[in-house]
């Protein structure tokens, strides 16, 4: 009964070494083996074979581009205003020994320097700049890890800005300032509409003034002239001015007839020896 036993313990002995001698490392990873606690050497893809209980699979890695989220985070501008802001990386792993020895975690590690490093970049710019400038802020964020990454055998692929916009407590504070804004604006037209308005009114009565003051000068003139005829007139013909007064008297009492507020119109009871004397004529 022994025998059987010891068969049985010999088959999982051997059973066990090929498991662990026999490995298959599948595409897109590298495995890193540790011989006694020390690193030994990288296998590729494709079947390999180690030492059974002296060699140890210590790291395995995936290379092939890693997609790594960097969370939300605020960041307050050089003017301190609060954004929110996030990112997303593509990165590479380049020399596997670095990215297992060289740093504890290289995905936190990235992700750290990643939000570190946007911390400091908008925080360089004003508000309005930081909100408009998104390609810029990408390239300088890719620029200025890339050579750190280089040390844990990384490569930044690339670095995308997915959203930054100002944080809620901002936004309000935006509303009010674009909303007191226009309404500045729609007093500053109002005023001017009314000053435009103003200097309208001032320059239509200023050219009515004038034009009733030419038309004064013009009466005036036409009466200098009517007088100076009738002046030249009485030498040689009294009647002139007989007809001239007679004339005024007459409009002077169709005015008095025309008033509303003329309530008894009083004649002279001579009125055609009167209206004769000023003609300048007799019955």
């Amino acid at each position: 009964m022994g025998s059987p036993i010891v068969i049985a313990i010999l088959l999982f002995f051997v059973l066990l070494t090929l498991a662990k001698g026999v490995r298959i490392v599948p595409q897109g990873e590298e495995w890193l083996v540790q011989r006694l606690g020390r690193y030994h050497q990288t296998l590729k893809p494709g079947l390999t074979v180690v030492i059974p209980f002296f060699d140890e699979v210590a790291y395995k890695l995936v290379t092939k581009d890693i997609i790594l989220d960097v969370q939300q985070q605020e960041v307050i501008t050089r003017d301190n205003a609060v954004i929110l802001c996030n990112a997303i990386a593509f990165i590479k792993i380049t020399d596997p020994v670095k990215a297992s020895y060289g740093v504890t975690n290289y995905s936190e590690a990235v992700r750290n320097l990643i939000m570190t490093t946007l911390r400091s970049i908008v925080g360089e710019m004003d508000l309005d700049q930081a909100l408009s400038s998104r390609d810029m802020i990408k390239l300088r964020l890719r620029d200025t890890i890339s050579d750190d990454v280089l040390d844990w055998g990384l490569t930044i692929k690339t670095v995308e800005i997915q959203d930054i916009r100002p944080s809620d407590s901002m936004q309000r504070a935006m509303e009010l300032q674009a909303s007191a804004e226009r309404e500045r604006k729609a007093a500053v037209t109002r005023a001017e509409g009314e000053k435009q308005s103003r200097i309208l009114e001032a320059e239509a009565r200023l050219e009515a003034s004038r034009r009733d003051a030419q038309a004064q000068i013009a009466l005036a003139e036409a009466s200098a002239e009517a007088i100076r005829v009738v002046a030249q007139s009485i030498p040689t013909d009294p009647t002139a001015t007989s007809f001239l007064l007679g004339e005024k008297y007459i409009a002077a009492m169709a005015q008095l007839a025309a008033s509303n507020n003329t309530k008894t119109l009083i004649f002279p009871a001579d009125l055609q020896e009167a209206i004769r004397g000023l003609l300048g004529r007799r019955a």
